[in-house]
């Protein structure tokens, strides 16, 4: 790339990264990363102009902020889930949606595969959860899958199983996005698949008032956990003015963020399922209230809370 091209892509964003001096350590710190990225760029490329220079002081700049606004550990481990977390919610909200946007498509192909394939949900769920579901409906107790084991060793099961799960789908990410669009197809059929089946036996809406207790915040947080690895295939694909190492290194970065960041999410839904989504017969508003917090708090978790951050910032 030509110096002054470079320099006309970037030029607005290094005069904003002057006046970042009295910004948050961490948001401190990312710029501190990125600007070290223009600065190796400038090096390799333009290694005596002007620019190289002018973006070696502007990096001096933001490590001496940085060394004079380092904070104990135990605030950066709070301000992770507080600012940094949401922060890249907002910055890969485009690689999420889509995650989002491939689950619902898959969830709606295996839906419409089961309503006109009969065998179409033996295949996906498996012969013996059907059949023991179909005796489990027989008995009057259509969801006593979830009260066979005791619940310490069915959290440790289902969250251990979750956490693998989400973290495959995101390191599949470095397979140029791929592997985490296969995932989240393969997941999407199987929740439309299941779904249906229930709604066929007339018991979508106790499905919905019971599965769906842990449900929201597991669902959601694989999506994310997808979203997590287009982000890390997204620097393989698009380095834009980096070199396709530097942009890789940055996308893993912060998609390992992300995938860490969920894991509370994930071991609060395996909580859920373990001990609370086995009282089938719990009060409807209960339920609903459950269910309704869960789908309000990743709302504003994911979406709202961090478009407030960002404007804050500005």
């Amino acid at each position: 790339m030509r110096e002054s091209l470079f320099v006309k892509q970037n030029s607005a964003k290094w005069k904003s990264y002057e006046q970042m001096q009295s910004a948050s350590p961490d948001e401190l710190a990312d710029r501190f990363i990125d600007i070290t990225n223009d600065l190796a760029y400038a090096k390799t490329f333009y290694p005596k102009s002007r620019t190289t220079a002018y973006l070696n002081g502007i990096a001096s700049v933001l490590h001496q902020s940085i060394y004079k606004n380092k904070k104990a550990d135990s605030n950066l481990f709070i301000n992770f889930w507080k600012t940094e977390l949401p922060s890249l919610f907002y910055t890969y909200r485009r690689p999420l949606l889509y995650a989002f946007i491939f689950f619902v498509i898959s969830s709606l192909i295996g839906a419409l595969s089961a309503k006109y394939d009969d065998s179409f949900i033996r295949l996906i769920l498996g012969d013996g959860y059907v059949n023991m579901t179909n005796e489990n409906i027989a008995k009057g107790d259509p969801f006593g899958v979830y009260k066979q084991d005791g619940e310490f060793s069915m959290f440790l099961k289902i969250a251990s199983n979750n956490i693998y799960v989400s973290l495959v789908m995101f390191l599949s990410g470095i397979f140029l996005s791929v592997g985490p669009v296969f995932f989240i197809l393969k997941n999407g059929i199987m929740l439309g698949s299941f779904e249906y089946y229930f709604f066929s036996k007339g018991l979508g809406l106790e499905s919905v008032l019971v599965i769906w207790i842990h449900g929201t915040l597991e669902i959601l947080a694989i999506i994310i956990a997808g979203g997590a690895g287009l982000v890390l295939g997204h620097g393989l694909l698009f380095p834009k003015t980096f070199t396709r190492f530097q942009a890789f290194q940055q996308s893993a970065k912060d998609a390992t963020k992300i995938a860490l960041g969920i894991l509370p999410i994930i071991v609060l839904a395996a909580i859920f399922e373990s001990f609370v989504t086995r009282h089938t017969d719990m009060p409807i508003w209960l339920s609903v209230s459950i269910l309704a917090g869960s789908l309000l708090f990743m709302i504003w978790y994911v979406i709202i809370y961090p478009r407030q951050i960002v404007k804050r910032t500005q």
